[in-house]
C-alpha cells in the first residue's frame, strides 16, 4: 500500500519539484518574495483555462439551489478548510439560509485549526460525512482536492453518486490524471510549488479562485446582486449595516438619512428597501413585486414601472 501511494504521489504536477526554486533556500528576502510572486501570477491563468468547466458546474449549483438542494464541499486539510471557508461566508454575504452551502472537512471541525492525522486516508469517513448530512438527489457535492487521490474526498463523492447527487471535483492536476468520475471536473493546473508538496500555495489559491466563482455566480444567478452591489447581505455587525446604507444610497441615489429610514422601514431587508427608496409602494407591495420576480430586483423594479 505504501508503495502504491508513493508512485500516485510520484507521478502528480502538485508533487514535483519546480525547477524555478531550487535555489530559493539561498535568496534574500526581497528575491524570495518575488520568485513566489512570480510563480503566484501562474494561478489566474490556470484558473481561466477552466472556465467552460466552471460553467457547466455553475449552472448545476444554480438548478440545485432553485429546487430546494444544497452545494456541499468536501475536503481535507487545506481544500477542506477552503470549503468550509465559503460555505460559512454565504449566510452574511447573500442571506441565504445556513446550510445551503456545507462545508465538510476531514476530521470535522477540530481540523479546522489543527491536523486530525490519518482521518483523510479512509473512504468510509467521507462517505459517513455525507450520510450524517442526509445528503439527497437534490443535492450537488463538489469534491475538492489537490491531488487526484485523496480517499476521503473519493469516499464522499462514490456516496453522493448511490443517492443520487450531481457530482463536482475541484482538482489541480491534468484532467487526464483525474480518477475521479464526476459529472464535471474543474482542473486548473498552476505547476509545480515553490515548496515541493506544499499545496496550500498555488494549488490552495486556484482551489479558493475556484469556490469563489462557484458561490458567487450560482448567488448572483438567484437575484442576490444588483448591479455589482450584495442586496440580501444580513446586518450582523455594525459593520455590515453601514454597509448596506451604502448600497442603498448608491442604488437609489439618496443620502444617508434617507437610506436609514428606507432600511428601518424593510426591517433591514436591503432589496427591499432599494425598492421602496425608488417606487411609490408601500413595504407589502415592494416584497410582492420582488416575490412574483424570484427575487430579481431589475425584473420587479421593471413590472412596477408597467403598472405604473
Amino acid at each position: 500500500m505504501k508503495n502504491k501511494i508513493f508512485n500516485e504521489l510520484s507521478l502528480l504536477v502538485t508533487e514535483s519539484r519546480n525547477e524555478n526554486t531550487f535555489n530559493i533556500d539561498e535568496l534574500n528576502t526581497g528575491d524570495l518574495l518575488a520568485l513566489i510572486n512570480k510563480e503566484d501570477h501562474k494561478v489566474a491563468e490556470a484558473v481561466k483555462k477552466e472556465l467552460p468547466y466552471i460553467t457547466e458546474a455553475v449552472e448545476i449549483i444554480t438548478h440545485a439551489f432553485k429546487n430546494g438542494g444544497r452545494l456541499v464541499y468536501a475536503g481535507a486539510g487545506t481544500s477542506g478548510r477552503l470549503g468550509v471557508l465559503d460555505a460559512s461566508e454565504c449566510p452574511p454575504t447573500f442571506g441565504v439560509p445556513k446550510g445551503m452551502v456545507v462545508g465538510l472537512i476531514a476530521g470535522g471541525y477540530e481540523a479546522l485549526h489543527q491536523a486530525v492525522e490519518g482521518f483523510e486516508d479512509f473512504e468510509e469517513n467521507g462517505a459517513k460525512d455525507v450520510g450524517s448530512i442526509n445528503l439527497s438527489d437534490k443535492d450537488v457535492l463538489c469534491g475538492i482536492a489537490a491531488s487526484k487521490r485523496t480517499p476521503y474526498v473519493l469516499g464522499a463523492l462514490k456516496e453522493a453518486q448511490k443517492r443520487g447527487a450531481k457530482t463536482l471535483a475541484v482538482v489541480c492536476n491534468p484532467r487526464e490524471q483525474v480518477s475521479f468520475d464526476v459529472d464535471v471536473a474543474i482542473c486548473p493546473v498552476p505547476g509545480p510549488e515553490v515548496v515541493m508538496g506544499s499545496t496550500r500555495l498555488k494549488a490552495g489559491t486556484s482551489q479558493k479562485l475556484v469556490l469563489n466563482m462557484l458561490t458567487t455566480a450560482s448567488m448572483i444567478k438567484l437575484g442576490k446582486v444588483y448591479e455589482n452591489m450584495m442586496i440580501d447581505l444580513q446586518q450582523n455587525n455594525l459593520k455590515l449595516v453601514e454597509r448596506s446604507k451604502k448600497i442603498i444610497m448608491l442604488a437609489a441615489n439618496v443620502d444617508y438619512n434617507e437610506a436609514s429610514k428606507y432600511l428601518e422601514q424593510s426591517n433591514g431587508h436591503v432589496k427591499t428597501a432599494i425598492f421602496l427608496s425608488l417606487t411609490d409602494v408601500t413595504p407589502e407591495e415592494a416584497k410582492k413585486y420582488l416575490e412574483n420576480n424570484d427575487g430579481f430586483l431589475k425584473k420587479a423594479l421593471n413590472d412596477w414601472r408597467k403598472d405604473s
